[in-house]
């Protein structure tokens, strides 16, 4: 567990200095830390479990079921702030290796509710919200190492 917490908060094989101690007295401890991203992620999935419900609400159902899984993938995204705090979260999701994943997803993100308030196309923000599942679990996979490697060579085998 100590292993986990030192590399989830960037002190991998790493001595903390002054500044390092500094900021560990100041930030939250890990527990916070664990309790914040729990809470966070099961209010995602409650806001996403909740959009899909509203999605059979007749004529407004279908931008409800947006805002909220719009929503639910944002909290649950922001819960991993928690994990390695918003800095080093932000700095790992715009590596190169992420780049793509990350502007996709957050594009998706945008274009639904924007699909959903000012376009007030339905066919749009459905179609935005499916390309936002995908989008957010590709970015997801890109932190587990070779997953990405792995699903391409699935989907390979399964296409052919």
């Amino acid at each position: 567990m100590d292993k986990l917490k030192r590399v989830l908060n960037g002190q991998d094989a790493e001595e903390q200095g002054g500044l390092g101690e500094i900021v560990d007295t100041t930030s939250l401890s890990w527990g916070t830390r664990v309790k914040g991203f729990i809470a966070c992620f099961a209010l995602g999935v409650l806001c996403s479990v909740l959009g899909t419900c509203l999605l059979w609400v007749p004529r407004r159902g279908l931008v409800l079921f947006a805002v909220f899984y719009t929503l639910g993938n944002i909290a649950s995204l922001g819960s991993t702030f928690f994990l390695m705090g918003p800095m080093r979260q932000l700095k790992r999701m715009f590596e190169p290796t992420r780049l793509i994943a990350t502007i996709v997803m957050l594009l998706c993100l945008i274009l639904t509710l924007c699909s959903a308030f000012w376009w007030h196309n339905k066919g749009l923000a459905l179609i935005f919200c499916i390309l936002q599942f995908f989008a957010l679990a590709w970015y997801s996979i890109s932190f587990i190492p070779f997953a990405r490697d792995a699903m391409k060579k699935c989907f390979t085998v399964c296409l052919s």
